[in-house]
Order: C-alpha cells, then sequence, then structure tokens
C-alpha cells in the first residue's frame, strides 16, 4: 500500500518562498527528487512576480536540456500564486532529478509549493 507525506520544496527554509536568481540554466533550485526508486514527488508549484513588468520564467524539469526538460511561461506584472506544476510527478533515481528555475529578469519571481511524496 502505497504512503503519502506532504512535504516542503527541499529548497524552501521553513516552507517559504524560493527567491529565483538565475537567469540562465541552470537555473535556481526548487526542488530535488528523491534517490529511491520506488519514492515520486508531487510536485505543486506556483509562482509569483513582483514586478511592474511582465516576466518570462523557464522551469527546468529534472535536467536542462531545451527544449525536452523546459516548462516556460511569462507571469504577469504583479501578479501571484500562478500555477505552474499542477501536480507533475518525478519519480525516484539514483541520481536525483532536480527542478530548477530561471526568469528573464533575476530577483522579482518566487516560487512556492509543496510535494506530497508517494512511497510504493
Amino acid at each position: 500500500m502505497a504512503t503519502f507525506t506532504k512535504q516542503k520544496l527541499s529548497a524552501s527554509t521553513d516552507g517559504r518562498a524560493v527567491k529565483v536568481a538565475a537567469t540562465a540554466t541552470a537555473g535556481t533550485t526548487i526542488h530535488t527528487g528523491s534517490a529511491t526508486a520506488t519514492t515520486y514527488d508531487e510536485v505543486w508549484l506556483y509562482a509569483v512576480n513582483t514586478s511592474t513588468s511582465a516576466v518570462k520564467l523557464t522551469i527546468e524539469w529534472g535536467g536542462t536540456t531545451a527544449p525536452d526538460d523546459h516548462i516556460e511561461l511569462t507571469i504577469a506584472a504583479e501578479s501571484g500564486l500562478v500555477l505552474v506544476s499542477p501536480g507533475l510527478v518525478l519519480k525516484g533515481n539514483a541520481t536525483p532529478l532536480v527542478v530548477r528555475a530561471f526568469a528573464a529578469t533575476a530577483d522579482v519571481i518566487t516560487i512556492h509549493g509543496y510535494v506530497n511524496q508517494i512511497t510504493v
């Protein structure tokens, strides 16, 4: 029987937002998946843009190869809690998969979220 555990993003301090400082690959680390093959991380991410301009955000999902690992979207000016990852899954891997982010402008996008860790 599978077990579910809700956890903070691994790069978050005490559940707080992770600031996207990177403006190119490899991006700011948001979450590092499990090193156990029978563990799955269901990742929920929400972006906040504090800039007065729209900003392009790129999520690097498990790798840094464009376009295969990239999720790109533009976050509207002064908007918040825009759904970026609706529970996408990372499977545990001997070399853990990493979710990273970079933005066209440094330090104006923050990422909030959580992980439902599923062990089978």
